[in-house]
């Protein structure tokens, strides 16, 4: 195993979920791969930027998220489709939950994290969201512009350059 496989921590993240979304409610679901995309995975060769959740034949399926093909230097592995829907795996009522949420209020699943969890499984943060509106995304670059220089302000005065 080499140095820069990934046993707990992030692996990906969703940057721009924040920016078009509103988070209303997280999650955290398995999810059901295979050896070569774990270890794939493990070296941290995946991207969810696009991806969203999605219910097929009544399950909860994480839906265009790229998990690179594993070409490590043992074989064994039956090579992958990089973007293929992936199960997750969640409780009963959490289920119940979401799919209310995706039927009856319109919103959203979107995925804000893969990451491996202290015993080394592979988990999804996915968030019940709804979408922002323009306004809402003009705002939320105010704050963070706002945000920014006041950060700059600060540490301006407190290196005592007055």
């Amino acid at each position: 195993m080499s140095t820069s496989m990934i046993t707990t921590g992030t692996v990906a993240t969703n940057r721009k979920a924040g920016f078009h979304y509103t988070v209303l409610e997280t999650f955290e679901a398995g999810i059901i791969l295979t050896g070569g995309e774990v270890k794939s995975l493990r070296a941290g060769r995946a991207n969810i930027s696009e991806s969203y959740a999605a219910r097929q034949q009544g399950r909860l399926h994480l839906i265009n998220a790229h998990i690179l093909e594993w070409n490590g230097t043992k074989g064994g592995f039956v090579q992958h489709i990089a973007g293929r829907p992936r199960e997750l795996l969640l409780h009963k009522k959490e289920l119940r939950k979401i799919l209310a949420g995706l039927e009856k209020k319109g919103l959203t699943v979107v995925p804000l994290e893969i990451y491996f969890n202290a015993r080394g499984i592979a988990k999804v943060k996915i968030a019940l969201a709804q979408g922002k509106t323009l306004a809402d995304k003009r705002e939320s670059i105010k704050k963070r512009d706002w945000n920014r220089d006041k950060r700059r302000i600060l540490a301006h005065y407190n290196n005592g350059k007055r």
